[in-house]
């Protein structure tokens, strides 16, 4: 019998095929889950929910409503939620001189409001406790050149996991955040066809290597399981959490005049 035998868990942002959400949802699945698996459009979605025996949903999580008929779904179907995962998130790059406004409000809205919606209904949907986990960056704990909307959202996301696992502990609600730090994903597989960049950033890993989908989604299995922790922000990063991220001029796809400089 896998550990999540007879549990309910929603997995949100699973869209990417290999990615980190669908990774999750094929683990928790080989462990007894019942899923509803969801993303801002169904197309590879279906194919996740045929793998692994769930159902697929629409749900964009800015919008609030979404959320929450996302959420109702899982209730309406299998009567009951145990676990939610939230591993939906928007890439803004830029400077604070330059970027504009707008690219900051967004990475906001889906950064670190999304979780906030996710983390209020999923909460109010698990009537005998549960387990709430959210996708962070490394870049919350550890500033990076040029992503300073990103990281400023998703460190905004941590302090909420904090106050969540405070306000809904006694509830028997553990809420969680894993911090990825680089990783092979659908978001940044342009990156890694560059020559070199791999080496790049594993010299900067004391386990010598970039993270996969199967690391973040057994990370998950931990914190959805009988695991006594709540209110952690989990570096799921090889260590690279310890050392740092390479700069922009020390990577192979920077040449030219330096992106920090525009205007």
């Amino acid at each position: 019998m896998g550990v999540l035998e007879g549990k309910t868990a929603i997995i949100l942002g699973a869209s990417a095929a290999g990615g980190s959400g669908w990774a999750i949802a094929e683990r928790f699945a080989r462990e007894g889950a019942r899923l509803i698996v969801g993303a801002r459009s169904t197309g590879p979605l279906e194919e996740l929910a045929r793998r692994t025996g769930g159902i697929a949903q629409a749900c964009d999580v800015a919008d609030e409503a979404q959320v929450r008929a996302f959420v109702k779904r899982a209730v309406d179907e299998y009567g009951q939620l145990d676990i939610a995962v939230n591993a939906a998130g928007l890439p803004a790059g830029g400077t604070i001189a330059h970027a504009p406004l707008e690219d900051a409000r967004a990475a906001m809205e889906v950064n670190y409001f999304g979780c906030l919606h996710f983390i209020r209904h999923s909460a109010a949907a698990m009537t005998s406790g549960g387990s709430i986990i959210l996708f962070s960056s490394l870049a919350a704990a550890q500033p990076m050149e040029f992503v300073y909307a990103y990281g400023c959202a998703k460190a905004a996301t941590d302090s909420l996991v904090r106050y969540a696992a405070i306000e809904y502990g006694p509830k028997g609600i553990k809420v969680n955040s894993i911090l990825p730090g680089p990783i092979r994903s659908d978001m940044a597989s342009a990156l890694w066809k560059v020559e070199g960049m791999e080496d790049v950033y594993a010299r900067e890993i004391p386990l010598r290597r970039i993270g996969e989908p199967e690391d973040y989604a057994e990370a998950a299995l931990w914190l959805a399981g009988p695991s006594f922790v709540s209110g952690l922000n989990l570096h799921v990063s090889g260590g690279n959490q310890l050392t740092r991220m390479p700069t922009l001029a020390e990577r192979p796809d920077m040449v030219g005049p330096d992106p920090t400089n525009a205007a």
